[in-house]
């Protein structure tokens, strides 16, 4: 006579690994305020350059970061990175020194560039891309400036 189903041992099923590369994006906001001016040149340039945007007493932004990673999912896990892992990695990155910072004065990775959203994401980059690990890789920084302006950085490799 068979034994119960409820008493039978059960054998370990094995995990079928799947190929493939996969993008995966988290996201992040922070608040800051900068001041786009360049040093070099007057203030008429830059008011004619920048307009409001160089206002001596600054403006700010509600960013939106969001960062993709590329690579093939590790068998065991399933990840390319745990996105949880990624959140942290990005708020200690970049969320943590800029949040409620003015950009031009308080971030020390950002001194002496203009925080343009085109700048930002390349200085981002450089904070975030060392920190990924394999089989996770950096393909995309997108900063958003306002829901309708934002930058794209793909490294410095591409053209």
């Amino acid at each position: 006579m068979p034994k119960p189903a409820s008493s039978r041992k059960k054998r370990p099923q094995s995990v079928r690994a799947l190929t493939g590369t996969v993008f995966i994006t988290r996201q992040v906001h922070f608040n800051s305020a900068h001041r786009l001016y360049n040093p070099a040149k007057s203030q008429a340039w830059n008011k004619k350059q920048y307009g409001l945007c160089t206002n001596p007493h600054w403006h700010g932004h509600n960013y939106v970061l969001e960062v993709t990673l590329k690579g093939v999912p590790d068998p065991v896990t399933g990840y390319i990175m745990d996105l949880g892992e990624l959140k942290r990695l990005l708020h200690q990155a970049v969320v943590d020194p800029c949040d409620h910072r003015n950009l031009n004065d308080e971030v020390p990775f950002l001194r002496h560039i203009i925080p343009s959203t085109e700048n930002l994401v390349i200085a981002f980059w450089s904070q975030i891309e060392p920190q990924i690990k394999a089989p996770a890789a950096l393909h995309a920084v997108r900063l958003y400036e306002t829901p309708r302006n934002y930058a794209d950085y793909y490294g410095p490799d591409v053209i």
